[in-house]
This record gives structure tokens, sequence and C-alpha cells, in this order.
């Protein structure tokens, strides 16, 4: 059985391969050069293209991980014509798994005519951890603004990041940055998505480090006791933006991270007056949300790109009556 409130809107994207390296960080907001040059002759290209970028980060940073694989659809596009798509892999924020995890999602969402930006980032057993996963992630996503100005035909003043597993917990985060003190890592983004979905995400970080989940406790450093405020600063059900629609997509047979996340998550987020939705995948477990070859695996692309604008707006009258 399924329970669903799809509330993200998005179109459709690819692939070749290039190298380009990280630009300097720029101004918050919407690319100025990019509106200026939205009356200008139309990208065109004969077939998708895949383009490995890096991205700056604060300190000293890992070439062999930070950075995010761009694709850009196929065919004539104006500045500022095409809808765009972060990807957050998963894996227990931990170094056995990386971005190829997402590359199935990537391609077929480029294929839909979509920019896609899958993010890799250094995690627990690669030089990762608290607080370098979280700000890999930040520095990653505020890149985008940059990659804008190289590639004004996508947009990013009203994006999705959709994440799996550990990465689920970082787009979630990634859509709340916004409201982080000045103290918090993450915080003061200059690319701010404006809606999100999660894959099987660890949710409700309290709940899951309390009920057996160690991944969190060392991603985090400690237990919810030992580091209250980090979980505080990180957790989604604690740092719910009623203003950001959100999605959560689990599969019911998940045994890693329990479908009681997400509902717990959901219920929270429609308690404080938010928009989400919820998907419950009958039979899926935790990595067959995510595999190509899975029944579930073309009802989750269409939840990301067949939800309109018009959708969100009914979905807000509907909160708001």
């Amino acid at each position: 059985m399924v329970v669903l409130s799809a509330v993200a809107a998005l179109v459709t994207g690819g692939c070749t391969s290039d190298d380009g390296p990280a630009q300097p960080p720029s101004s918050p907001g919407p690319s100025t050069a990019a509106a200026e040059r939205a009356d200008e002759a139309l990208v065109e290209r004969a077939e998708p293209l895949v383009k490995r970028v890096s991205y700056p980060t604060r300190g000293q940073g890992d070439p062999a991980q930070n950075w995010g694989d761009l694709y850009l659809p196929a065919g004539q596009h104006a500045a500022g014509s095409v809808p765009m798509v972060v990807l957050i892999h998963g894996g227990s924020w931990e170094s056995q798994l990386g971005a190829e995890v997402m590359s199935s999602y990537a391609r077929d969402l480029v294929d839909r005519g979509m920019a896609v930006y899958n993010v890799e980032y250094r995690r627990v057993g690669s030089g990762g951890g608290w607080p370098t996963t979280f700000h890999d992630v930040a520095d990653a996503l505020d890149h985008v603004v940059e990659l804008n100005e190289q590639h004004p035909e996508f947009t990013i003043d009203d994006e999705l990041v959709v994440g799996h597993s550990a990465g689920a917990q970082l787009a979630m985060w990634a859509g709340t940055r916004h409201a982080l003190n000045d103290d918090e890592v993450g915080n003061s983004p200059r690319f701010r998505p404006t809606r999100v979905v999660s894959l099987a995400g660890p949710l409700d970080m309290r709940y899951a480090a309390t009920h057996g989940d160690s991944r969190i406790v060392t991603v985090l450093g400690g237990t919810p006791e030992q580091v209250p405020d980090r979980y505080r600063s990180v957790d989604p059900i604690q740092n719910i933006d009623p203003n950001v629609p959100v999605v959560a997509i689990h599969g019911t047979a998940d045994t890693m991270v329990a479908p009681a996340n997400s509902e717990r998550y959901i219920t929270a987020v429609k308690e404080s007056g938010g928009i989400g939705g919820l998907t419950l995948a009958e039979g899926e477990d935790h990595v067959s949300v995510v595999s190509d070859d899975s029944p579930w695996y073309a009802r989750i692309l269409d939840i990301i790109t067949e939800t309109s604008d018009k959708a969100v707006d009914e979905l807000r009258a509907t909160h708001s009556n």
C-alpha cells in the first residue's frame, strides 16, 4: 500500500566527461549574470553532458572526494529554463559507498530533461565525520552558485535536493541551513533548496540513535546526551521549516533505518503546519529504493519529476484550510 503526497516541482535530464576547476565563492542568491543572459541565444548540445567539477572547501580539501558530477541535458535551452536537482548519496556517513550509488538516478533524471548535480564528500573513515562531512556538503551545495555562472541554462531559485539514507538526513539539513545560528556548521547558505525528497532517511536522529543506530553516534561523535547541540543543529525533526515542502519515501522492509523515522518526521511536519508527504514502498528495503532494477524505481523517478508547482500550491491551500 502506498501513502503518497508528493510535493516537489521539477521537470526532466544524461552523459559525456569533462574536468572543470573550482571557482571562487560569489554572492548569495540567483546569479545576476545568468539573469542578464536570459535573452541570449539558446544553449544547444546533441547529447547530454556529464562534467566532473571540484568544489572549494574550507581548510584543506581532498580532490579525490570533494567533487560532484554535473549532468546537463541534450537539446536547446534558454538561460534559466532547465530545472535542477541535487543528489546526495548515503552509506551511513561512512567511506564504503560513494556518489556512484546515485548514478542511475542522475542518468535517468538528465534523460528526463533536468540538470543534476551528484555530490561526493568526505566520510567517516576517509577524513570525514563531525564537522568535516557537514562542511563538505554545505560547500558542495554552495558551489551550485558558481556552476550556474558557468551554465546559466539551469535555475537555482526553486530547486530540489534528493538524498538517500545518510544523504537524506544531509538533504533535509540542506533545506533548513538558512535558519542556523552564526556559530553552527553550515550556516548562511548561498544556495538554498526549496523542497526536499528523502529516500530511507534517518529523519529523527535522536530516536534512531537511542534505538540501536550506532552509525549516528559515530558521525556526530556522541549520543544525544553527550552532544545534544550537534543533534539539535542537524537532526531533521528538530529543524522543521513549515515553508519547505518535503517528501519521505521509505521501504516497509527496511531493517537498517526503520520506517518509523519517516513516519515520525512527516507527522511532526504536519503538526507544525508544514507540507509533507509520505510514501511507504511495500516490500522495499534500505538498498532497493535506490536500485534501478527495483519495481519502485520508476515510481520514485516520477515523484521527483512529475509533481508540479500547481500541486504544491494545492497542498499549501489544503493545509491552510
